[in-house]
């Protein structure tokens, strides 16, 4: 399904007027404008030569100066995974929408250029866009070739809804891992003439891959599911290279294919998958590429291996450089691997090579930079992206978090969350479509209990709930009798739960006699509370969270249980804004609260409750019957409340930090 949306035509003069030809866009991201209005600002609108033309998946905003395309290049070619392009820009201008997008186009096929490393024209037709500075709208615009001087207007633009399944379900990613051990030699007398060699030796393998004895091993990483294709192996000698790709013709799917040239990636896929397992890159079909070297194929004799000796003229020395490639490409299913391989993988390795050689080279003759490829899908992207992390930095230290606000930046992410740390790269190790749970000290924990629960009952009223994921802790747990005493502790340790998973922390989650020397440690208590039954409050709890995740509380105190609903706005803004999990404390009992419904014409609201002080099994139908997560109304129909109107409250407000 799709809702079309038909913007009216700008026109930039009175002579240009729409033809029968007048293209259509098409807009799968959800967000264009990646930045404020600011004049000039520009950014490169993605597609893919598998899509229908002037398809628009994703934007990333351009960071570097508008003259220096070489490192914009640079960073696009490591960023974007093959199968995805450059298709146009978008710059923020005045009310001459036509100049401006003029502008962007120009700029979008100087980019191009230097993507494809030649200076040919660029006859692609390609999309300019611009956004009027002062009402926020933008005009779309053709450009026919590189010599036009005129843009073609846009009849209509069309927003595709549920755009990740337009992706994943016609398509599918490829991933290569090659690990290298290069090494090269060069005169010791002359280490100016090391570069030159390391390269000569980066050539040399790029060759490789493109040589007829060259194989390549396809296989799904699916391993989840009963019905797995067997590998297929795939000899460089039947590789057509260059082809482009938008003319390639496509497969049907066929159970049964003998000529391996006839063989699409459809062969790899799911024929069946649950509907939330299809929208996402992390859940899409992963076909898994080794690469190898057969040179000794039908090889008419037999005999032994032969070494060959070729001595040093001079005294010489030997670097040996580790270079660890993992690649990601996109795909239609449709595809025939032979071209998905021989036009997608290989290109894609020997961009990668290029790029850690770039990288490499001011460190040749010094210790080499710790360098790993980590594959994302952050949020609002609909594909995935590829970054190159030097590990010889820690995560918080100034440099490494200077590239990823780069990143941010350059995707339109915020630059409080923690989006591309390595614990939020994806892992195609393994792949399980159903709901993972989190294993921990023999206990299976639930992850995300309230989703499906029964509506709080608020009419008309407007949910603002939890953001991200976070694990339920309950009373006896991990076969520790806590019952009575230790519901705040429970509560805190889901609340630490949610920072680890949102990647603010790698700190596992505390134990309660944990939780109990860190209050020792600050202190805050003696050394006998340790192993102490004594209960904790928000007092404790904001200790404990500042002391281990560096993270500040603000704490609310309510004399009765009849004042909690007057803060209903702003607990809503809470979740809003910071969208944490909040400690609700009431005498000796402690709870979650996990998001709010509001109505503000009536006033009627209600609160989403976790509880703590369940003592059954990890059994979700069971919790959420037993009313032990789920919508506790500020007043029910009988007249009572959940919050008592003579007991005194404490709320703790967890502030979400800001960092990238």
């Amino acid at each position: 399904q799709k809702k079309k949306l038909i913007l009216p035509v700008w026109f930039g003069s009175e002579e240009m007027v729409p033809s029968s030809e007048t293209a259509t866009v098409r807009v799968l991201c959800q967000k264009l404008l990646l930045s404020e209005n600011q004049p000039g600002n520009l950014q490169w609108l993605i597609g893919s030569p598998f899509f229908p033309p002037f398809t628009v998946v994703s934007t990333f905003r351009c960071i570097h100066h508008s003259s220096d395309f070489q490192q914009e290049s640079d960073d696009l070619r490591k960023l974007l995974p093959k199968g995805f392009e450059v298709i146009g820009g978008l710059i923020v201008g005045d009310s001459d929408a036509e100049k401006s997008a003029f502008e962007a186009v120009r700029a979008a096929r100087r980019l191009r250029k230097h993507l494809s490393e030649g200076g040919e024209l660029d006859d692609e037709k390609i999309v300019g866009a611009s956004c009027d500075i002062r009402t926020g709208t933008i005009h779309f615009f053709i450009s026919k070739n590189e010599k036009a001087t005129k843009l073609e207007p846009v009849a209509s633009v069309v927003y595709e809804d549920k755009s990740g399944k337009y992706l994943w379900e016609n398509g599918c990613l490829l991933q290569c891992e090659l690990p290298i051990k290069l090494p090269f030699y060069f005169p010791a007398s002359s280490p100016s003439d090391s570069k030159e060699k390391f390269s000569d030796a980066i050539d040399a393998v790029i060759t490789q891959f493109k040589e007829p004895y060259a194989v390549y091993i396809a296989e799904t990483l699916n391993k989840s599911s009963g019905d797995v294709a067997k590998p297929i192996v795939l000899r460089g000698k039947v590789f057509g290279f260059g082809a482009d790709a938008s003319n390639i013709n496509r497969l049907p799917a066929a159970d049964q294919v003998s000529d391996i040239k006839m063989l699409s990636c459809s062969h790899f896929c799911l024929n069946s998958k649950t509907a939330p397992a299809v929208n996402s890159a992390e859940n899409a079909d992963k076909i898994h590429i080794s690469v190898l070297l057969n040179r000794s194929e039908k090889f008419p004799t037999s005999g032994a291996p032969v070494a060959e000796y070729f001595p040093a003229m001079e005294e010489a020395r030997l670097i040996v450089v580790d270079l660890n490639l993992d690649v990601l490409t996109y795909a239609p299913k449709d595809l025939p691997l032979m071209h998905a391989v021989s036009n997608l993988v290989i290109p894609a390795l020997v961009d990668q090579l290029y790029s850690l050689k770039k990288i490499i080279l001011p460190y040749l003759l010094m210790e080499h930079p710790q360098l790993r490829i980590y594959h994302f899908n952050p949020p609002g992207v609909l594909h995935p992206i590829t970054t190159i992390y030097e590990l010889n930095y820690g995560e918080t230290e100034m440099k490494q978090v200077d590239v990823r606000k780069s990143l941010h930046l350059r995707l339109g992410l915020p630059l409080n969350r923690p989006l591309l740390r390595t614990a939020n790269a994806l892992d195609f190790s393994v792949n399980d479509d159903s709901r993972s749970n989190v294993k921990k000290r023999g206990s299976i924990l639930l992850k995300d209990v309230h989703i499906g629960i029964p509506s709080s009952g608020v009419t008309e009223g407007v949910s603002s709930l939890i953001q991200g994921s976070y694990e339920y802790y309950h009373y006896l747990q991990d076969g520790f009798d806590d019952s009575g005493w230790g519901c705040a502790y429970r509560s805190l340790q889901t609340i630490i739960s949610w920072f680890r998973l949102q990647h603010y922390t790698s700190i596992a989650v505390p134990s309660h006699r944990e939780i109990q020397q860190t209050l020792v440690e600050i202190g805050d208590k003696d050394t006998s509370f340790v192993g102490s039954r004594e209960w904790i409050g928000a007092i404790e709890l904001s200790f404990v969270l500042d002391k281990l995740l560096g993270v500040s509380c603000k704490i609310m105190n309510f004399r009765s249980g009849s004042e909690l609903p007057e803060k209903c706005r702003e607990l809503a803004m809470h979740f809003e804004n910071q969208g944490t999990p909040i400690m609700i404390g009431g005498g000796v009992l402690a709870y979650t609260l996990l998001g709010v419904d509001y109505n503000e014409g009536s006033g009627d609201c209600a609160f989403l409750i976790l509880d703590p002080h369940y003592t059954g099994s990890e059994d979700h139908k069971k919790i959420v019957n037993g009313g032990w997560c789920g919508w506790k109304k500020a007043v029910d129909s009988k007249g009572k409340s959940f919050f008592l109107q003579n007991k005194f409250y404490n709320l703790l407000l967890p502030q979400r930090p800001n960092m990238v």
